[in-house]
């Protein structure tokens, strides 16, 4: 459901997916639906998106519109009975995402938010570092993601306050999942910094966020190229991964000196990753995502609210 540029390489990544394939297409406009068809070989053409809802030949519907139509394209395919891969954020605030979850508890329907950064080998694989006592305790992690979106535009959509735009929803949400990923709470407190766009949409913020025993900063940005790495600082060493958000290495380091090093070297972006997870759940006749539930979205929800509070004020 839609056709924009993470749809395209969503089915770019399909051909290293088995078990499933893509059966059909809707989006904004016939003819764009038809372009992304031919793109793409996709039998099924539909001109409006409650045609796919009902398409029999459909078992899961990924949804990739802009922020605030997330909330009605997933509780309309929850109540077709279709599963759901969609595009992060799930919602735009908390109270949308726990009308998901109780629709999708109603119906007994599969829906996993596409946070595909934690199903990367290498995020996988820090994670196991972490678990497995390497670095030690963690008492910081520092990680960003920024890109410049320009030439700003009120109606541009990472601009356009009516899709919810602005940094934190678009990018933020990346540095908050890694956080939930590693430490699985709640901060205790946090500070924000944040710069905002004409229109009064934030394009530059940082947080530092205190977790009682672990401090994180946190950065994100529309004005400029960040890092876009995640440090996890132990007390007994730290790992990096370098692009943190589309990992395909991690680095295990002792002081100064790297002691293990990890590579996907994989062909792909890396979205197929989720895909087969959602595909590999649902034959195992699962209704929910054991990696990324509801529970994991409403906590990037409520951790981003928190944030969003902070430069509201």
């Amino acid at each position: 459901l839609s056709t924009g540029r993470i749809a395209e390489q969503f089915a770019q990544d399909f051909q290293f997916v088995e078990g499933g394939e893509i059966v059909a297409v809707s989006s904004r406009t016939v003819a764009n639906a038809r372009k992304f068809a031919d793109q793409f070989g996709i039998g099924t053409v539909h001109a409006a998106a409650a045609d796919l809802y009902v398409d029999p030949q459909v078992d899961v519907i990924y949804i990739a519109t802009p922020h605030t139509l997330h909330l009605q394209n997933t509780l309309d395919s929850i109540a077709a009975g279709k599963a759901v891969l969609c595009e992060k954020p799930l919602t735009t605030n908390v109270e949308d995402c726990l009308q998901i979850s109780a629709a999708a508890d109603r119906q007994s329907v599969y829906v996993m938010e596409a946070m595909w950064t934690w199903f990367l080998p290498a995020i996988r694989e820090a994670k196991r570092w972490v678990d497995a006592g390497r670095i030690g305790r963690i008492v910081q992690i520092k990680v960003d993601f920024g890109y410049p979106q320009r030439p700003y535009s009120p109606d541009r959509r990472e601009y356009d306050a009516r899709l919810g735009g602005g940094a934190l929803l678009e990018m933020g949400i990346y540095p908050v999942a890694l956080l939930w990923l590693f430490l699985g709470r709640q901060p205790d407190n946090l500070e924000v910094m944040s710069r905002h766009a004409p229109n009064g949409v934030e394009d530059d913020l940082t947080a530092i966020l205190d977790f009682g025993d672990c401090l994180a900063t946190i950065g994100t940005s529309f004005r400029s190229k960040m890092q876009n790495c995640a440090y996890l600082i132990g007390e007994d060493g730290y790992i990096a991964i370098p692009n943190f958000w589309r990992a395909n290495e991690c680095l295990l380091f002792e002081l100064d000196e790297c002691k293990e090093r990890f590579c996907d070297d994989r062909e792909s972006i890396g979205l197929n990753f989720e895909t087969q997870a959602v595909i590999d759940d649902l034959a195992a006749g699962l209704n929910a995502s054991p990696v990324v539930s509801l529970n994991d979205s409403l906590a990037f929800q409520q951790m981003m609210a928190r944030i969003r509070d902070e430069f509201s004020r």
